[in-house]
């Protein structure tokens, strides 16, 4: 090929010689120019192909130069591999392996404790766990309280992850509780109490001591029915509830008025009056307020956004509300509850009948005057929450009594919670309420005789009309999990008593949430 490229270019230098050699006419001109340019171009073509043909020995001749040097890089390849597989088979970590074995031991390290904490978790999954701090200070007038009272309670619940056979869905929950406190009942002759968050261990634990209390720890069980059925379809549920419960949290529930760490403090508003009051709680249960029981319910969810439901229990009553002379003539309740809705807006609506068949009572034994008599008490009530606009809701409570030794048989409560949106403060809530507890007749007739084991008047009194009770809070929250709230509480006449100067009660509540 360089041959050729000389050999074109003489010809080129020869034609352009002759062309000179006589007078050139401008094509001939013009046709020398351009033959000058390709012997030019011819030139540089040959340069660049002397070039390429150097470079093209020179990677030819590369191999054999380099031969011996590939061969030590190829030996070192295997000596390190060679080391890099020793290492892993080793499972312990030298610092004279491999950087590369050393990582990769260190990231399968890594992963096994990865995997072990994922174990850990999976075993724990499915638990829920949560916990509350409730403390209320408060101090009255016109009763001797011993100037401020101050009581505290915190709360501890879990419950085990839910148990699946076949379609039935089960798991047990558990609730602990330790305070300290007794607040201003203890002090106060009423038929409502003024703090029902107060709490306290027996006369067992000295006051200034507190002790935990396996408050509840009971079994449910849902089972959809029709049992046998196919369960994504299934509209309707039947519920079993057995262990040590809180009738309360089963039975007169209320949207605005049923929680005393958030809503009211005063008893009329935070349960049935004649169900819980200081001087004779028909609901059966221990001191604490839990019993051992019993619990079937019902739910029809066919209409969706208007359930309805029914419910029966039977609960532990007497003294201590324990397991063995409990059941001896227990504290039975139904309910029947349902959902509807008004102009788009919900409200619950429930009414429920009671029997007691060992209720306390305002007598007093013949054979322990301190020691209050035990007979059958019946009952019922009507319970309801109302939505009413965005953030208000209005509720009622009604009840009614029979037996020996009630000291009231009627009870009334009505109020309403405000929700903190209409004033931009979403989170807070104001609480306004009002109730009544009618005196009985055998109360009126006999207060004044009634006496201790020392002969002295237990109640001092006796007894007319109703005793009226008025509530307000306001519930500031400060965050989250955090929450005041100032309370004001007015009882006239209390327990009756028409010569009683009214009870003013002011208090704070602090509440934390977790």
């Amino acid at each position: 090929m360089r041959t050729s490229l000389i050999a074109a270019g003489a010809l080129l230098a020869l034609a352009i010689n002759v062309a000179g050699a006589r007078a050139a006419t401008p094509e001939e001109t013009s046709l020398r120019d351009e033959l000058r340019r390709l012997a030019e171009r011819l030139e540089r073509v040959e340069k660049r192909n002397a070039a390429l043909e150097a470079q093209l020995k020179t990677y030819a001749d590369r191999p054999a130069r380099s031969q011996g040097e590939i061969e030590a890089r190829i030996k070192a390849l295997e000596s390190y591999n060679k080391r890099l597989e020793d290492a892993l088979a080793d499972e312990g970590i030298s610092e004279r392996e491999p950087e590369l074995a050393s990582r990769l031991k260190a990231v399968e390290y890594n992963t096994l404790d990865i995997k072990k904490q994922a174990t850990v978790i999976d075993s724990i999954e499915g638990f829920a766990a949560g916990a509350s701090f409730t403390s209320v200070g408060q101090r009255a007038t016109s009763v001797d309280t011993n100037g401020t009272t101050l009581n505290y309670r915190a709360d501890i619940t879990v419950t085990t992850p839910t148990v699946k056979t076949g379609d039935i869905e089960s798991k047990l929950f558990g609730h602990f509780r330790v305070g300290q406190g007794r607040g201003i009942s203890q002090n106060l002759t009423s038929f409502a109490g003024p703090n029902v968050s107060s709490f306290q261990l027996g006369t067992a634990i000295p006051a200034e001591n507190s002790a935990l209390l396996l408050a509840q720890a009971y079994y449910r069980a849902d089972i959809p029915l029709p049992f046998g059925g196919f369960k994504p379809q299934s509209r309707e549920k039947l519920t079993i509830n057995f262990g040590k419960m809180d009738p309360f949290a089963f039975f007169d529930q209320n949207a605005a008025a049923n929680d005393e760490t958030r809503q009211f403090l005063a008893s009329p508003f935070v349960h049935n009056a004649l169900l819980d009051n200081p001087l004779a709680a028909n609901v059966g249960a221990d001191g604490f307020g839990f019993s051992p029981g019993v619990r079937v319910a019902y739910r029809n969810e066919r209409t969706k956004s208007e359930p309805w439901g029914l419910s029966f229990a039977m609960f532990g009553a007497g003294r201590g509300a324990n397991f063995s002379e409990g059941f001896r003539s227990p504290f039975w309740i139904g309910q029947a509850e349902a959902t509807q809705r008004f102009g788009g807006l919900t409200g619950n609506y429930r009414a429920f009948l009671w029997r007691n068949g060992q209720a306390p009572t305002f007598l007093r034994d013949p054979a322990n005057l301190d020691e209050a008599l035990l007979r059958p008490h019946r009952g019922g009530g009507l319970n309801f929450d109302q939505r009413f606009g965005d953030y208000i809701t209005y509720f009622g409570r009604l009840g009614w009594a029979s037996g020996e030794g009630l000291p009231f048989d009627r009870a009334l409560a009505l109020g309403v919670e405000i929700g903190g949106s209409y004033w931009s403060r979403g989170g807070d809530a104001l609480g306004i309420a009002f109730g009544a507890n009618r005196s009985s007749e055998a109360f009126r007739n006999t207060s004044a005789q009634v006496v201790d084991a020392a002969g002295t008047p237990v109640f001092g009194f006796a007894a007319r009309g109703s005793e009226r009770v008025a509530e307000v809070y306001y519930r500031f929250r400060v965050h989250q999990n955090f929450e005041i709230s100032p309370d004001f509480q007015l009882i006239r006449e209390a327990a009756g008593n028409p010569a009683a100067r009214p009870v003013k009660v002011i208090g704070i509540r602090l509440q934390l949430n977790q």
